[in-house]
């Protein structure tokens, strides 16, 4: 079987929990990703979170808050997922599923983050669209979320 580091996205773009949103938005574009771990330091980036495209527009967007005006710890996700470096993949698929998540981020044995793996690198790696399937049910948060959306009004 093969190892997180051998499927993983190394030196992914990071930020710290004061990073303004419009500058994530704008490593996400650079990077072309759609999550940036939130570390404590970039001197020594140990995961303290992750902000998701989702988490901008659930946390913020979607509870009225300016997007502009706020910073990665307003809207982050906490505690971040992580998986050591040398880990088999299974072990990632099993931490994607049982957290019900899309990304992981990767450390390496001094606990840094030193890398991304996704939902798309495994399935592309192992062929299993089973893990998609289990990963697109509905979760909770998701239906909590969907109670706060009004309807439009019809026109």
């Amino acid at each position: 079987m093969k190892t997180v580091r051998e499927i993983m996205t190394p030196d992914p773009a990071i930020c710290t929990p004061d990073s303004p949103i419009p500058e994530l938005a704008r490593l996400m574009v650079e990077f072309d990703c759609g999550a940036i771990p939130v570390v404590d330091s970039e001197d020594e980036p140990r995961p303290i979170g992750i902000v998701t495209d989702r988490d901008i527009v659930c946390r913020l967007v979607a509870e009225g808050l300016n997007p502009l005006d706020c910073d990665a710890a307003d809207c982050m996700t906490t505690p971040g997922i992580t998986v050591p470096v040398d880990s088999d993949v299974s072990a990632a698929r099993d931490l994607l599923l049982r957290n019900h998540i899309r990304r992981l981020v990767v450390i390496d044995g001094n606990g840094f983050c030193c890398g991304m793996v996704s939902l798309a690198d495994l399935v592309r790696e192992t062929s299993d669209a089973s893990v998609v399937r289990e990963l697109s049910e509905p979760t909770e948060a998701a239906s909590k979320v969907q109670e706060n959306v009004k309807e439009p009004e019809p026109v």
